[in-house]
Formats: C-alpha cells, sequence, structure tokens
C-alpha cells in the first residue's frame, strides 16, 4: 500500500451534525404530536374536526415536518458523501473487498428492492476494509441494528401525517398523533445509530490505516 490515506474528518463532524440535527427536529415534531394529543383529550368543540379551533396548532407542526424533511434529504446526501470518503479509504486498504460501484451510493437508497440492502453491503464492506488482514469480517451487531432501524424509520409509520390531514374527529387525529409520535421516535434512533455508526467506522478505518502505515515504514526503510 503506497498510496497516503487521509481520513475525512471533516465530512465525519458536518454528516454527524446534520444527523443530529434532523434526530433533535424529529424529536421536537414528537413532541408537538404528543402536545396536541393531550390537547385533543379534552373537550372538543361540536363540529368537524377542519374547523376546530386546535387546527391553528398544525402551523407549527407543518413547519417543523418542513424542517424535517429538509434536514433528511441533506443527512442521506452528507451520509453519501461521508461514504464515498471512506470508500477513498478502504480502496487502498482493501480494494477487492469493495463489491459495489460508487454509483450505489446514489442509486442504492433510490432503486426499488435494493436500497432494502445495497447500503448495507456498502457499509458491511467498508466495516470489513478495517479489520486485521486474516479476520476480515463484513457485518457487526452494529450495523445490523442501525439498518433495521433505518428500514422501520423509513417504512414504519410514512402515512401518519397525511393520515392526520384526513382526520374528521378527534379520536381519528389522535389515532393518527399516535402514530406520528412512533415514527418520529423511529427517526430518532435510526438517526442515533447512523451517528454511532459514523464514528465506530471512521475510528476502525483510521487503526488499520496507521497500522498499515506502521508495517510500512520498516520495509521502505530496509529497501532504501
Amino acid at each position: 500500500m503506497s498510496e497516503a490515506v487521509r481520513s475525512p474528518r471533516g465530512r465525519t463532524r458536518f454528516a454527524g451534525a446534520v444527523l443530529a440535527a434532523f434526530a433533535l427536529v424529529s424529536a421536537a415534531v414528537g413532541l408537538v404530536a404528543w402536545h396536541k394529543y393531550r390537547l385533543l383529550a379534552g373537550p372538543v368543540p361540536p363540529g368537524p374536526y377542519v374547523d376546530n379551533p386546535l387546527v391553528g396548532a398544525d402551523t407549527y407542526f407543518r413547519n417543523l415536518q418542513g424542517w424535517r424533511t429538509g434536514l433528511l434529504v441533506a443527512a442521506l446526501l452528507q451520509f453519501s458523501v461521508w461514504l464515498s470518503g471512506m470508500r477513498d479509504v478502504a480502496d487502498v486498504l482493501w480494494r477487492q473487498g469493495q463489491r459495489r460501484r460508487r454509483a450505489w451510493l446514489v442509486f442504492g437508497w433510490v432503486v426499488p428492492v435494493a436500497q432494502l440492502f445495497v447500503p448495507k453491503m456498502f457499509v458491511n464492506d467498508l466495516w470489513a476494509a478495517g479489520g486485521p488482514e486474516p479476520q476480515r469480517r463484513r457485518g457487526h451487531p452494529l450495523l445490523t441494528a442501525w439498518w433495521l432501524s433505518v428500514l422501520f424509520a423509513a417504512n414504519g409509520y410514512g402515512d401518519a401525517v397525511d393520515d392526520l390531514r384526513k382526520a374528521a374527529t378527534a379520536s381519528q387525529a389522535r389515532h393518527a398523533l399516535r402514530q406520528v409520535m412512533v415514527g418520529e421516535g423511529l427517526h430518532v434512533c435510526a438517526a442515533a445509530l447512523s451517528i454511532a455508526v459514523v464514528l465506530r467506522l471512521v475510528r476502525r478505518l483510521e487503526r488499520a490505516t496507521a497500522t498499515a502505515s506502521t508495517e510500512i515504514r520498516p520495509t521502505g526503510g530496509t529497501g532504501s
């Protein structure tokens, strides 16, 4: 391994910051949903839900939803950029072990069926590149928990907000709000585990790079 390898520390910090912001806004959405759920548990004026004074509280909820959606897109983009930087490191450490081309950093999130496993495969390969050469293994319980949380967050309660908009009674709205709270909890969990994966993976590859560099130096000195 003669190529110089630098860990993308700046990208790592930015990816962690965007994921943390997404988690905070998701938690805020969940808290607003809980507050509205509590309000709806009290006496409700007669008439359809759309004419209820509580609808005014939806403005704050919708604004937070917009921020959360924007941060979700930013988090996915930044996570993919960060993975691309880590791929630079992994290609030097174990190029033959990287099974997917870089294009899958984009297509892996949007192509049906492939989106269920390709991003996890990409991360598994990066993880294996950071292991000792005789004991390289793809996968880890942390990666499995992270990917399951991402899948549950993406597919669990996606219709909850639409159900809330369509709710005609307080009972229907409260049911939708319960789903929103669970869904936002899953988003927070997925973001927290994503941060854990970012930190563990960058440390793992940095250690592997440092080990490889110390093994090469004596050889280079002998050759000169």
